[in-house]
């Protein structure tokens, strides 16, 4: 019974070691595919003098940071002499920054003999600039096309003091300026200051065709105005790339003038003709109303005779002489051409 009781025993423990393995194994399995990774960057910047801390690099997981990004730029600044800490890194991965573009960046900057340094690369980058493009752009000057294609413009016209239209378009050679980045003004301030001092310059000539002749004075007077202030950039050359002849814009508004005065001069002489009808026709109704005076006037002669024959003023003999005087009134009138018709009443004996 014993025995028994010792073979049971001994099988129960065999099934638990059994168990305990087993869940060994597993643990194991996953603790490998856990941290296989993080070994793996572990060694990698071990054999590349980079080194990292086996706990930093599963902090960086709890961090919600990207633990191969990290390891990568360190050994890349690490190999270009940037002695660059995981934590600096780390922090500008956390504040929203691209740590491989800053990296490049310090790298291009350091074997360019451009002072840059690491908070300063970072705070261009928290800015919105692209701080890898602005020291290439610091080692390889980029030109400008003044004006900007893209904006829909090909060229700038401005109009010199003779009337011509002159069409400019020019090249502007730039440089960044690593230490004004931050605060600085972009490329659209120096389009629309060299814009600016173009149509100055053309606006100013006397003739167009001074400018024509030496379209390199517009390069030297704008460039004289040291627009590259509080920008960016410093410019190198202002180049006029090409310049052409355009309207006639003093002839166009002398023209446009002399129409707006024929204009005016017509409705001025419109009112006045206007003017002198309505005065006819005035003079016309007074006439008219003159010579209903004249009916009324006339149109009381009959009735005065009637009165003069009843109050024995007027005999017949009398009446009769006046109608003798009308008809031969009359008759001579007609002699002399002037066309009067015969006085009512009839004509006389």
């Amino acid at each position: 019974m014993a025995i028994l009781s010792l073979l049971i025993l001994a099988d129960f423990v065999k099934t638990v070691i059994t168990v305990a393995l087993v869940i060994a194994a597993l643990f194991l399995l996953l603790l490998v595919l856990l941290v296989g990774s993080y070994i793996a960057l572990w060694f990698q910047a071990w054999l590349s003098d980079a080194p990292v801390s086996f706990v930093d690099l599963i902090g960086m997981r709890f961090r919600k940071v990207d633990p191969k990004i990290i390891v990568l730029s360190r050994i890349r600044a690490v190999k270009a002499g940037q002695n660059i800490s995981t934590n600096q890194l780390e922090t500008h991965y956390l504040s929203g920054g691209r740590v491989p573009t800053v990296v490049t960046a310090l790298i291009a900057a350091d074997r360019a003999k451009i002072e840059l340094p690491w908070d300063v690369a970072c705070a261009i980058d928290l800015a919105g600039r692209d701080i890898l493009e602005a020291v290439q752009t610091s080692v390889n000057p980029k030109v400008i096309d003044c004006p900007n294609p893209n904006a829909g413009r090909g060229t700038i016209d401005a109009v010199a003091q003779d009337g011509i239209q002159l069409r400019a378009k020019a090249r502007v050679t730039v440089r960044a300026n690593i230490a004004r980045l931050i605060g600085g003004a972009t490329e659209e301030t120096i389009i629309a200051r060299v814009g600016e001092g173009i149509v100055t310059t053309i606006g100013s000539a006397v003739s167009h065709k001074a400018v024509l002749e030496n379209p390199d004075g517009i390069s030297k007077t704008v460039l004289s105005k040291g627009l590259d202030a509080g920008t960016a950039f410093e410019i190198l050359s202002i180049d006029i790339a090409d310049i052409d002849v355009g309207e006639n814009i003093g002839a166009k508004l002398q023209a446009d003038q002399a129409e707006a005065d024929k204009r005016r001069f017509q409705a001025e002489a419109e009112k006045r003709r206007a003017m002198a009808v309505a005065q006819e026709q005035e003079y016309k109704a007074e006439v008219q109303k003159n010579k209903a005076l004249v009916v009324l006037a006339e149109s009381e002669v009959p009735k005065a005779m009637a009165d003069a024959f009843r109050q024995g003023n007027m005999g017949i003999m009398d009446y009769y002489r006046m109608k003798n005087i009308q008809s031969d009134t009359h008759m001579r009138s007609s002699i002399a051409g002037e066309g009067q018709s015969p006085p009512p009443g009839g004509s006389g004996g």
